[in-house]
């Protein structure tokens, strides 16, 4: 009978507590009960992953339950230990340490005649990662007996490409007469405890940065070879969306990597080994404060804002410095009773109002502008306490970069009651506006309607549906403001309302083609129930005001659309055949392509001017990211995180 398997199946930060060597019996224990999966040192074998590196974030009652009962799901039986030997195996784990295995040092003939000294972080037969003593990665292919040094001519810099928020690309090596030949070149698995990735690789200098929950990884972006991983133990306790283990991405500046923890802090890790430089808290978690997306790059400041918007918080967006992490400005989203704004708040919410500031905002350089999205108030579906607009819930907040100082504000949804938060994609267009030139900024909202707006000033320009099932509102009227319809009872009670709670769209990204004048969204066809009670917020709990479920008599659908700017009408769609779960997000290319993400879980790419299918790839998982390119060493890459993996395609040779 095969010994039990000790199966630890979540990431963990790799340390591990030091103490005695423990007696005789306890080790001979371990090696019956779990070295032949693990062997002797806990390090890992063929039918067991590194215990070592996981157990320093979990209890010694957390270490008992898996002893005891196992973890079936991931492989791990149950043991029949007794509670004496139970207790005896936990004291040995603690004494496992992580072996120290110097990286091994090398001298590299290059083809040019040099050589290159220094650390092997990885390498294969075709390949090899070495790191210098001057602290630089050098990316090196085999030529015969020698290497050949390479990198990205065209990198991806940040979450969208771009700071203007257009996941936009110049490069037309990929294009529609050869996309037949585009093929998958490389696969990378975030081992751990990632589960479900929503993370856009970002590549700089031929690094491509992944995360997940409180983890980094860095990789040769030509192979998917790992450079080096940052992890640190995921936050016990935590609620809201960060609980679930994902985080979207990072920012690159200089020689630092940024990005948020689960839990409302904002890290610096160097950029050639992933050690933390600096960590700045911005939020208490235990006021149900938490963190998942990517700060944005704004001149010698990264920006960022915190989720919990179901949780009831108060939402902000944060300046800090790149070089210490000090804290510059914040703009709260939400005014403090008697400030000017407040007045659009009659009753008690407005003490936990939410707005929060959880994805990506955008950046216009030449006008000093921050463009930052707001999430929905709270309590998310009533609003007897919270009676007027609720100002600036729903909104996009042009904040001057320098000081955080709101220059103007848009809101969406005044007095929402339909969680449809406005932190969809806001996307900076330089376009003519009826024959004068115009800087535009431009959304698919969750509510359902696409605006345009002038981003200089906050003007609206353009208020159009662009989806069938919408039933709150009418239209946008000249003010601004929508044209509230009567709402329906629902055929079991409840409020039925469209588009449902995830919103007409979300949060995955969007994508503009200047050379077709199209938007491109995918959007979703579907209604939701609402049903409201009163609740009081309370730190570690939920703070709705009441529930939502989607109208049983509805099918949902995704719809990927490419909408005209300048009119708001829909030049073309593409009805999905999935079951409306999809969370991926487009990419449109110069030469015409546009990149998104199937229902069914196929990263497709369509003609940007028709809308025909022109390749497909099937992962057979619900995507829940958005695309991505680059060039390697001449060659174009398109990558997508998919469940635990990175997928790297370019043409086949």
């Amino acid at each position: 009978m095969r010994p039990h398997c000790l199966f630890f199946g979540m990431g963990i930060v790799l340390s591990v507590l030091a103490r005695a060597q423990p007696p005789d019996a306890a080790r001979a224990l371990f090696e019956r009960t779990c070295a032949v999966c693990h062997s002797a040192d806990g390090g890992g074998g063929e039918m067991g992953p590194n215990i070592v590196n996981r157990v320093a974030a979990l209890s010694d009652a957390e270490l008992t339950t898996i002893i005891h009962g196992g973890i079936p799901t991931r492989g791990m039986p149950a043991t029949s230990l007794s509670s004496a030997q139970a207790a005896q195996l936990v004291a040995f784990l603690r004494t496992l340490r992580v072996s120290e295995r110097p990286a091994a040092r090398r001298t590299v003939p290059l083809l040019d005649g040099h050589t290159l000294e220094g650390l092997v972080l990885n390498q294969s037969t075709l390949d090899l990662q070495l790191r210098t003593d001057d602290q630089r990665i050098h990316l090196l292919r085999r030529s015969g007996d020698r290497y050949r040094e390479v990198t990205s001519q065209v990198p991806w810099p940040t979450y969208n490409g771009d700071v203007n928020g257009n996941r936009f690309t110049p490069l037309t090596q990929i294009g529609p007469g050869n996309i037949a030949h585009l093929a998958n070149q490389w696969i990378f698995t975030m081992e751990g405890g990632t589960t479900r990735s929503e993370t856009t690789p970002v590549v700089a200098d031929g690094v491509m940065y992944v995360t997940s929950a409180n983890e980094c990884w860095a990789l040769d972006a030509g192979s998917g070879r790992q450079l080096w991983h940052y992890q640190r133990p995921r936050t016990k306790g935590l609620i809201g969306n960060a609980s679930q283990g994902f985080n979207r991405g990072v920012a690159v500046a200089g020689e630092l990597v940024f990005m948020v923890t689960d839990h409302a802090h904002l890290i610096a890790l160097r950029r050639s080994s992933g050690e933390l430089v600096w960590d700045t808290q911005m939020a208490d978690w235990h006021q149900n404060y938490n963190a998942t997306s990517a700060p944005l790059i704004v001149d010698n400041l990264v920006l960022s804002g915190t989720a919990g918007g179901e949780q009831g918080v108060r939402g902000f967006v944060a300046a800090f410095d790149q070089a210490t992490g000090r804290e510059v400005w914040r703009t709260w989203t939400v005014p403090k009773r008697g400030e000017p704004g407040s007045e659009t708040w009659h009753g008690k919410a407005i003490d936990h109002p939410s707005a929060v500031t959880w994805f990506t905002g955008t950046y216009d350089a030449a006008l000093g502008l921050v463009y930052w999205p707001t999430g929905n108030p709270g309590p998310d579906y009533n609003g007897d306490e919270r009676l007027g607009d609720n100002l600036y819930s729903d909104s996009i907040l042009a904040l001057d970069a320098k000081t955080g100082k709101m220059k103007w504000y848009y809101q969406f949804t005044p007095h929402d009651i339909h969680d449809w938060d406005s932190t969809e994609p806001p996307v900076l267009v330089d376009a003519a506006w009826q024959g004068v030139p115009r800087k535009l900024l431009i959304q698919a909202n969750r509510n359902g309607f696409f605006y345009v707006l002038d981003r200089t000033d906050g003007s609206l320009l353009l208020g159009k549906p662009f989806v069938n099932k919408l039933t709150w509102a009418r239209e946008i009227g000249a003010d601004g403001r929508p044209v509230l319809l009567p709402l329906e009872e629902g055929p079991e009670g409840g409020t039925k309302v469209c588009p449902d709670v995830y919103g007409a769209t979300n949060w995955f990204s969007t994508s503009y083609n200047a050379n077709t004048g199209l938007y491109y969204v995918e959007s979703s066809e579907n209604c939701s129930l609402y049903y409201k009670r009163a609740m009081e917020w309370e730190a570690g709990r939920g703070y709705t005001g009441g529930s939502q479920r989607l109208a049983p008599d509805e099918e949902p659908k995704m719809v990927l659309r490419a909408i005209d700017i300048h009119t708001g009408k829909i030049a073309w769609e593409l009805p999905q055949g999935g079951q409306g779960s999809s969370f991926g997000g487009t990419l449109a290319t110069a030469t015409g392509l546009v990149f998104f993400c199937e229902d069914s879980g196929m990263l497709m790419a369509v003609d940007a001017a028709t809308g025909k299918i022109l390749w497909h790839f099937q992962t057979s998982t619900y995507i829940k990211a958005s695309p991505m390119t680059y060039e390697f060493d001449g060659k174009q890459y398109i990558a997508i995180a998919v469940g635990q993996n990175i997928l790297a395609f370019a043409l086949s040779e």
